[in-house]
């Protein structure tokens, strides 16, 4: 298919200084948690995206010297000799592709701790750092800071030596310059303070430098906040006139300016709470002071809006990093006239919230990101089938779901089956409940390209027993029937049910909610789950006149979702609902009429009245069809099944993501000879290398 004329303005190229990248489609820096420990997987990973049309492809942290160590969080290293080999496997992979690569220059002043390299934090001024740690930066004086922007410009030049075509002057979220550039922040007496021009000096000269060093071949960009901190009512304000006045004095001397905002979970705000471009309040006057490229991000899924943005004068470049994630392939998608071929991302921040685990990245919609180089994963192609085996689907939720696509891909016949009259499984039901819309495209995705598959036949509205599935004489079962919520208080602090749960009839769980079987008047949310379900109740509830006293066994509501940067959007919003919070108690009785509350800490109880109890703990495989067909080796053998497996929440209830890769895993191995314990590759490294 040839694209659409329409989104030819996306396929220009655009001169950025001495480089020039082949279209507007540009990945902005992006943590992976790979770092420098896995170079093979970080190169492979964004090698991909070159391969998938990404004009520009960039690094994430690369820190640039010992006293802006980060560690446990993986980073990218960028210290010494050493490291240009290492880094140049990444500019390879993406110039292979014919894309430019980029490297994000990084120094955290005070927001590191050095745990690793035991150095002493440097900013421009003595502050606690950012981390847990009780540690405190030293003050920058003169020398200090000539020697960092040395460091600056020794690591420009090694990342020049390495084959890389763009260089990150990083000066946002809080990292060594921003404190020297706000002033809010910089209370020196000397040439670096006071001013606007003073407080701009150290972020000019170190542009300067770093050109004068590398800006015979290499762009030099700079990473810069659009607003100027200030959070009311939990929204970034629009008003930035520092910011104007301080890109003012500098608005000609990078290549590019990639403009972001001050707050992490606004700039990289979930879908429940920010949607598609919702930083072009706050960036749209940064093309009327400058006259380089600019780039910004948004969750751009929709090829209008990128059109829109450029058109409009909002951006030069196209900026993203999770819809990179989901969809390495969505420029050619979009070149090749296959928009219903995007996997859009859904903006749940799962990719985020495994490198605030510091494990590599993953993605909820794509299922081989981050197994690009140790699985030898590729989200567009897969191995052809090996024999001519069909295989029956049980369960048409996220993990059914891909494994149907996945394997019809491979070419072997399928049929899958739901009970429900709509294919998505917990997807489809999750996604109709307040904030989640969004997820439906896990869904919507995956029966797209289903209805591609004449090899695929789906079957909703079957709700096939055991008895029926001994029929068909399927050589292959799959089950993927999902998980149900508990009704006791076995969670993550109760490794027993122990509460005394006296009125059955005033129990509801999640799945009752979501069936519409909801109670009335006052009603307890008992989370022990700790992610987003309880909060998302709560708002249910709301929604159909509930009063809601939201119980949780640990210091904060929702607090796994620190981990997707929507924990403080999630508390805001409960709070302005009115939501009752009651912190740190675990339940030990409800009779009706009233719940009894135990402290977690010093034991004392705590009796409040409430007309129902919502029970969001922790879920039960659906597994009941499993245990009865594997009870019957000889009816499987007579019928003809070779294998019956479970996938998916059928098998460990856990995250859609989870079970999406479930899935998808299952499809890839499914007929493929495994050998090993270890069925991936490890970077491994050894003594004297």
């Amino acid at each position: 298919m040839a694209r659409d004329p329409y989104f030819d303005i996306l396929f220009e190229p655009v001169k950025i200084g001495p480089v020039t990248t082949k279209n507007r489609f540009y990945q902005v820096p992006h943590s992976c948690s790979m770092g420098a420990a896995m170079p093979n997987t970080t190169a492979a990973m964004r090698g991909m995206k070159a391969e998938g049309g990404w004009g520009v492809v960039n690094t994430g942290l690369c820190s640039i010297h010992p006293t802006s160590d980060d560690l446990p969080y993986p980073y990218t290293r960028n210290w010494d000799e050493d490291d240009i080999k290492v880094n140049a496997l990444m500019a390879d992979k993406v110039h292979e592709h014919g894309a430019l690569a980029g490297m994000e220059l990084w120094h955290g002043g005070h927001q590191v701790s050095n745990l690793y390299s035991r150095e002493n934090p440097l900013a421009a001024y003595s502050r606690t750092s950012a981390t847990p740690d009780p540690i405190q930066s030293a003050i920058m004086d003169k020398s200090d800071i000539k020697r960092v922007r040395q460091w600056y410009v020794d690591a420009a030049i090694r990342a020049k030596t390495s084959g890389f075509d763009i260089i990150y002057v990083y000066a946002t979220h809080n990292y060594v310059f921003v404190p020297f550039l706000s002033s809010k922040q910089n209370n020196r007496s000397d040439e670096y303070g006071g001013s606007t021009k003073n407080r701009v000096r150290l972020l000019r000269e170190t542009i300067e430098e770093t050109k004068n060093a590398v800006g015979d071949r290499c762009a030099v960009a700079v990473r810069f906040c659009a607003d100027d901190g200030i959070i009311v009512d939990g929204k970034v304000q629009v008003e930035a006139e520092e910011q104007k006045e301080m890109m003012g004095l500098i608005a000609d001397l990078p290549d590019l300016w990639d403009i972001g905002i001050s707050s992490w979970s606004h700039e990289m705000g979930s879908s429940r709470f920010v949607k598609e471009a919702a930083l072009e309040d706050y960036i749209s006057y940064v093309k009327s002071i400058t006259s380089k490229p600019v780039v910004s991000v948004g969750r751009f899924t929709s090829p209008n809006t990128m059109v829109s943005q450029v058109k409009r004068g909002i951006m030069d470049l196209i900026g993203a990093a999770r819809p990179s994630i989901a969809d390495p392939f969505l420029p050619k998608k979009i070149e090749e006239g296959r928009e219903e071929d995007i996997r859009e991302c859904i903006g749940c921040n799962m990719c985020f919230a495994h490198n605030w685990r510091c494990v590599p990245l993953s993605c909820t919609q794509n299922p081989t990101m981050g197994e690009e180089w140790r699985r030898n994963w590729h989200p567009e192609k897969i191995d052809p089938k090996k024999s001519d085996d069909t295989i029956l689907i049980v369960g048409a939720g996220p993990a059914g779901m891909e494994a149907a696509m996945s394997l019809g891909k491979r070419g072997y016949h399928v049929l899958l089956s739901e009970t429900e009259r709509e294919l998505g499984g917990r997807v489809i039901k999750e996604s109709k409940l307040p904030t989640l819309s969004e997820w439906n495209r896990v869904a919507e995705y995956r029966s797209t390209q289903l209805k591609k598959l004449t090899n695929v036949e789906t079957y909703p509205g079957s709700h096939l027993k055991a008895e029926d599935i001994l029929e068909f004489n399927f050589p292959h079962v799959v089950l993927a029937t999902g998980a149900f919520w508990r009704y006791d208080d076995f969670g993550f602090w109760n490794a027993q049910p122990t509460a005394k749960l006296t009125a059955k009839d005033k129990v509801f769980t999640p799945d009752d909610i979501i069936k519409g079987n909801m109670p009335t008047g006052r009603v307890m949310i008992f989370d022990d789950d700790h992610y987003y379900m309880g909060s998302v109740m709560a708002e249910k509830l709301i929604e159909n006149g509930c009063q809601v006293d939201f119980v949780t066994t640990l210091n904060s509501s929702a607090s796994w979702s620190e981990c997707t940067a929507e924990h403080d959007m999630t508390q805001a919003r409960l709070m302005k609902l009115g939501v009752n919070f009651i912190m740190a108690k675990t339940l030990k009785a409800f009779d009706g009429s009233k719940a009894i509350l135990d402290c977690n800490y010093t034991g004392q109880k705590q009796e409040i009245a409430v007309d129902a109890l919502l029970m969001v703990t922790c879920r039960i495989p659906n597994d009941a069809l499993y245990h009865e067909l594997v009870s019957q080796p000889e009816a499987l053998s007579k019928a003809g099944i070779k294998s019956l497996v479970r996938i998916g929440d059928c098998l460990a209830p856990s995250t859609i993501a989870r079970a999406v890769y479930a899935g998808h895993k299952f499809a890839r191995e499914f007929d493929e000879p495994i050998s090993g314990e270890v069925t991936f590759k490890r970077e491994k490294q050894f003594l004297g290398i």
